[in-house]
């Protein structure tokens, strides 16, 4: 009886823990192989980094798609550096000649994207052009006092993480401050009051969506990607910025509300829904939100910022389902939601139905796997 007693006891202690949750964290070969199997099937789709994508209309293939894409591919390559995806990041780079769509006078955050990877390659082999158009680009949004540009929350993860980086390649402060004050026009003055809920720990996508706006239910619309595209944002951003960098502590801070808020909304299989308030509104199994709430929390338990205990059972229950439930065995994810800005758009999503663009949601499912790879 005491024996039996104790082993409850000791059963109860490690599920509060999280530890027999995450036992059934796959390993990490497991993990690696998802990873290059879904990217090898890109890879294999497009073997030419600088070919158009052509779909509605043709378009350069520097664009924010397919820029997240390299964001992914970066981090598999810091995991696993094989040549391969060097180079065909590097191809991509030369193929556009190290530029942005829009040129350097752009202001557009999506435009800005790609400057993520330039950034990743040029930290690799110090090559000045590769990222002399992103810095003219931002150098002349600092030139003038224009804080309204990004307008959509999607903007935040596009554009952050690359003011992030040049404040730390030229040890200039005025990128991380001119970063925090776009950040916190989008966060607390755009569309009125601020694109965030302080009371749901949540955003709005842009301000189309700030109430009286309602989703079917009556609850607020808060988009699954566009909240994985604030989440992944601050990620990237305080993966960079130096211990005393100004503003630190609010991202970290917004980092850990927004972490807290997507526990109880998690489904039970794994994936969140595309509305995160509302699973009446397209509710259903959906890759993209799901792998950048997967990728955020698992960097936030990696870097001690999140409780391992209370955090990785959810992240296991993310990867787990995308890994058994939306890859197919030549590396297709399917359950990826198109391009749009709110849960009904590129509806409905299923395991089968191509998505207007594959790369994007290949970026995400990347960056989660090397989070979830480092968890082991």
């Amino acid at each position: 009886m005491k024996n039996t007693k104790l082993i409850l006891l000791l059963m109860a202690v490690l599920l509060s823990s999280g530890w027999i949750e995450a036992q059934n964290l796959p390993s990490k070969k497991e993990i690696m192989d998802k990873m290059v199997l879904a990217n090898a099937y890109f890879m294999k789709k497009w073997p030419d980094p600088g070919q158009v994508i052509v779909n509605d209309k043709t378009r350069p293939s520097h664009i924010w798609t397919r820029a997240v894409y390299y964001e992914g591919l970066m981090a598999l390559y810091q995991v696993n550096p094989d040549k391969a995806y060097y180079d065909y990041s590097v191809a991509w780079g030369d193929a556009h000649q190290w530029g942005l769509n829009g040129g350097i006078q752009t202001r557009n955050a999506d435009n800005q994207c790609c400057g993520q990877t330039y950034l990743d390659l040029y930290a690799l082999d110090n090559k000045p052009e590769r990222i002399r158009d992103l810095k003219a680009s931002v150098d002349l949004m600092l030139a003038t006092d224009k804080l309204d540009d990004w307008t959509w929350i999607d903007a935040l993860q596009m554009a952050m993480p690359v003011f992030a980086r040049l404040g730390v390649v030229y040890q200039d402060n005025r990128y991380y401050e001119r970063m925090y004050q776009m950040y916190n026009y989008s966060k607390t003055i755009q569309g009125g009051k601020g694109l965030y809920n302080t009371k749901d720990h949540l955003w709005w996508r842009d301000k189309d969506f700030v109430p009286p706006y309602k989703e079917p239910n009556g609850e607020d619309c808060y988009w699954s990607r566009g909240n994985g595209w604030v989440f992944a944002a601050l990620v990237r951003v305080l993966d960079v910025l130096p211990k005393d960098a100004p503003h630190r502590k609010e991202y970290l801070r917004t980092f850990q509300k927004m972490a807290k808020a997507l526990i109880p909304i998690q489904r039970a299989d794994g994936f969140w829904n595309a509305s995160l308030h509302d699973p009446s509104d397209f509710g259903g199994k959906e890759l993209s939100g799901t792998a950048l709430f997967a990728y955020g929390m698992a960097w936030g338990i990696n870097h001690g910022y999140l409780d391992k205990g209370r955090y990785q059972p959810i992240v296991v229950n993310a990867w787990n389902v995308m890994a058994k439930e939306a890859i197919h065995d030549n590396g297709f994810l399917g359950y990826v939601q198109g391009t749009g800005k709110q849960p009904s758009d590129s509806q409905p999503t299923s395991y089968d139905r191509v998505p207007n663009f594959e790369d994007f949601g290949l970026g995400c499912f990347l960056l989660a796997g090397s989070e979830v790879y480092r968890l082991k």
